[in-house]
């Protein structure tokens, strides 16, 4: 089981690194099994309590993020009932086509993470392939600036006109802007971060920039993208510890649930803070230098104390 002490750093890791654009599954993995031989942190991580855990500090991201943004859900949900009520979506109403549009971005996600979800949950035990993994996170996200780059080149006159709209624009109104079709290239982007490595923030930021939103814009997306699907898969598999003739003693297990919930809650707070003011004038390129540098470290480190 998982101790007080581990349950706190993890969670608060988790809370960090679920919106830094640096895969928190992927550092939540690879950082035990790297403190086993050192710390002698002996967490048995594809057993199933190991994965509640993960997906309990993961509900509790997905309800600080509701909080941080819910001046802008109750928009959203409104916008939402509000083009049901009238039986189509009026493109003038920025939330309506919001809400729509993140909607449309959650179902590659959903689909793929119903479909492979067992498979899925098998590369959870392998903290070395999730370290290679790490590396594709930092190439997916420094390729996505380097065409973003390349795309303002070869067409400046277009991408100034979308500067100067962008300068007027608010984020939301940008965002409403794509299309459904972009839409879903958003949402397969995110359905990257199944796979333990690779960041949900990160994918969805990506895949964000390269159909032509600017980084403020692609951060709140990638946000906002977030929360319902984490939500969704934290009140899904939670009820795992619910099942019949299984007991927790609280100090074994409910304790350090709780305590990993709050140290994640507390990350994500600070984080989304910091991360909504930083992709205002700043770009994926520290990040993606991190965690090609952390899975390369993180490599030879497994190769080392095997």
């Amino acid at each position: 089981m998982i101790t007080y002490f581990q349950a706190v750093i993890l969670g608060g890791l988790q809370g960090v690194a679920e919106l830094f654009p640096i895969s928190s599954l992927g550092h939540s993995v690879i950082l035990p099994a790297l403190l086993a031989p050192i710390a002698g942190w002996h967490i048995d991580q594809g057993n199933n309590f190991f994965l509640i855990f993960l997906v309990a500090t993961h509900l509790a991201t997905s309800i600080v993020l509701f909080g941080f943004f819910w001046k802008d859900w109750k928009r959203i949900i409104s916008g939402i009932f509000s083009s049901i009520a009238r039986r189509y979506i009026d493109p003038t109403d920025t939330y309506a086509r919001l809400g729509w549009l993140i909607i449309v971005a959650t179902i590659p996600a959903g689909i793929l993470g119903l479909l492979f979800q067992e498979s899925l949950q098998k590369l959870f035990a392998s903290p070395r392939l999730i370290a290679i993994v790490l590396i594709a996170n930092g190439l997916l996200l420094y390729g996505a600036e380097v065409l973003k780059q390349r795309g303002k080149k070869s067409t400046p006159k277009m991408e100034e006109s979308k500067s100067l709209i962008s300068a007027v624009a608010s984020p939301d109104i940008a965002i409403a802007r794509i299309t459904w079709s972009q839409s879903v290239k958003v949402g397969c982007a995110q359905a990257l971060a199944l796979i333990p490595g690779f960041s949900r923030s990160g994918a969805s930021l990506a895949g964000s920039l390269l159909v032509g939103l600017d980084h403020e814009a692609a951060a709140r997306f990638a946000f906002l993208l977030a929360t319902p699907i984490i939500f969704a898969a934290g009140i899904l598999k939670l009820p795992d510890l619910l099942l019949p003739g299984q007991t927790y003693p609280f100090t074994t297990v409910i304790g350090p649930l709780l305590a990993g919930s709050i140290a994640a809650a507390i990350g994500a707070y600070f984080s989304v803070r910091f991360l909504t003011r930083y992709f205002k004038t700043k770009t994926l390129k520290p990040f993606a230098i991190y965690c090609v540098a952390a899975g390369i470290v993180a490599s030879g480190l497994f190769l080392l104390l095997n």
